[in-house]
């Protein structure tokens, strides 16, 4: 089955673009086991992860409709990913709320261009999430460029993991992972090369927001998505740039299950975003980048 939106648009209250698939209806984790306790003590989130179906009925309850994907990762970590045409299969029996974005395994760029390109035309999938730092790649890397071109030529976004991670942190080494690979600066050039991708960054990139809201005003085919802290943590930079500049370039995300949507509306109520900018954050701005405006 190949998704097509089923999006009631006009009754949404907003959009997340930011949802882990972190374990599928067999019961097979996205990550190891003791990268998953790590997230979990990082986040102090409930150990317990749901299902599609749950996160659909989730969100289904709070008139939402949610991004959902997966990291692959599977040369990285050694570890068989969640199956990304199993997701974009369940986001088609929950097409009214979820969206689904695809992954490969960037370290296999070759083998990645042929499922880019299954995922797009067999499963409908309507953008590929990225990871540098558990995927172990760094972006600019010219052997994933082809992966880069598929999505371009098909129009669909790219969203990256930008900044620091809860993933292996608290572990001795980080479990190996190099967050310097999550720079926003390094999507400077893949947005230069690539003019027609659009490219998210993921999460307030601490600890180089700067870089991020200089991509991004530079670059017109760049945006940032919220994801994964609390707007009362937001640097004030990102604030005042999203309240201006940036705020036709700002998507509302919360990195569910790890970060629910409940705790960041809540908090983003109390945070100093301008009236006429909330609605762009959390629904208008997505809208238009997915092409459903």
């Amino acid at each position: 089955m190949s998704y097509e939106y089923g999006l009631d648009v006009e009754n949404l209250v907003a959009i997340d673009m930011h949802v882990h698939i972190e374990v599928d209806t067999h019961g097979h984790t996205s990550l190891p086991q003791e990268l998953i306790d790590a997230a979990t003590a990082y986040f102090r989130s409930e150990p317990a992860r749901p299902t599609l179906d749950e996160i659909a009925d989730y969100y289904r309850e709070r008139k939402m409709a949610a991004v959902v994907f997966t990291v692959d990762a599977k040369t990285a970590l050694g570890h068989n990913p969640i199956d990304s045409f199993e997701i974009a299969a369940g986001a088609a029996k929950n097409n009214d709320v979820l969206i689904p974005f695809g992954s490969v395994d960037p370290l296999q760029p070759k083998k990645a261009v042929e499922a880019a390109k299954e995922l797009i035309g067999d499963a409908g999938v309507k953008g590929f999430k990225f990871h540098p730092t558990v995927q172990n790649f760094a972006p600019n890397d010219e052997a994933v460029f082809p992966i880069y071109e598929v999505l371009q030529e098909a129009g669909v976004p790219a969203l990256f993991h930008t900044g620091q991670t809860g993933i292996g942190a608290g572990t001795p080494g980080g479990s190996g992972m190099v967050i310097g690979l999550s720079n926003p600066l390094l999507l400077d050039e893949v947005a230069a090369k690539f003019p027609e991708l659009q490219i998210i960054m993921a999460h307030p990139s601490v600890p180089w927001q700067d870089e991020a809201i200089a991509v991004a005003t530079h670059k017109a085919n760049t945006w940032i998505d919220l994801s994964g802290w609390s707007p009362k943590y937001f640097p004030e930079a990102l604030v005042r740039q999203a309240n201006s500049l940036l705020r036709n370039k700002v998507l509302f995300g919360s990195d569910y299950p790890l970060l629910t949507p409940d705790r960041w509306m809540n908090d983003f109520e109390n945070a100093p975003f301008k009236d006429e900018v909330r609605p762009l954050i959390m629904r208008e701005n997505a809208l238009r980048l997915l092409g459903l405006n």
